[in-house]
């Protein structure tokens, strides 16, 4: 009978010297903050982001040719180019969509109750198209040219104000002042919403 009573003495002790440790160890910070100290606070290293020691390949070295492709992407010209196709592409399917849900497309106005045939609708869809597709590559173009000819801090408001007024223009002076300034508003409300 005494075996049995050592046991037991001999786990109370252990358990009184584990709530000894409990109570010792509430004074010391929890162990996850000193982690977070390490991985976001003062004490975090600051590491060498060059690829060789991140275990990246090394990039090769560019041939003359390469250099000169990536010089002529990065050109005014190739710029403006690549803004007027798209544009283009993209006034064009806009003209369609809106050919295809106005009501008075092929609509003939010497004889508003005839309906119009297939061929007619077609026809006008098509010219409201290419109409739309060529403002909207003129305004892509032109955008594009004049940011990336000014490139300065508040390109996107000069080029909206010459493209703008450019546009406008051909409407007489006053128009181009306030082409001038509604696109530089918008470009200033779009530089605004992308940061």
């Amino acid at each position: 009978m005494a075996a049995p009573a050592k046991s037991m003495d001999a786990s109370v002790s252990v358990t009184t010297g584990q709530l000894a440790t409990v109570s010792a160890a509430e004074n010391v910070p929890l162990q996850y903050s000193l982690i977070l100290d390490h991985l976001m606070g003062d004490k975090r290293p600051i590491k060498d982001l060059n690829p060789t020691v991140m275990g990246a390949l090394p990039s090769p070295q560019k041939t003359e040719e390469q250099k000169m492709i990536e010089r002529g992407m990065e050109s005014c010209a190739f710029k403006s180019l690549i803004a007027c196709v798209g544009g283009f592409v993209l006034g064009g399917a806009f003209g369609v969509f809106t050919a295809g849900i106005d009501s008075n497309v092929g609509l003939d106005p010497k004889d508003p109750l005839r309906t119009p045939t297939a061929r007619e609708v077609l026809r006008d869809m098509g010219q409201r198209g290419m109409s739309y597709a060529k403002n909207f590559a003129i305004v892509g173009a032109m955008f594009s040219c004049t940011e990336c000819l000014i490139e300065s801090v508040s390109a996107l408001l000069y080029s909206g104000c010459v493209t703008g007024g450019a546009i406008g223009f051909r409407a007489g002076l006053k128009a181009g002042v306030l082409g001038c300034g509604g696109f530089a508003a918008f470009s200033a409300a779009i530089e605004y919403y992308l940061r």
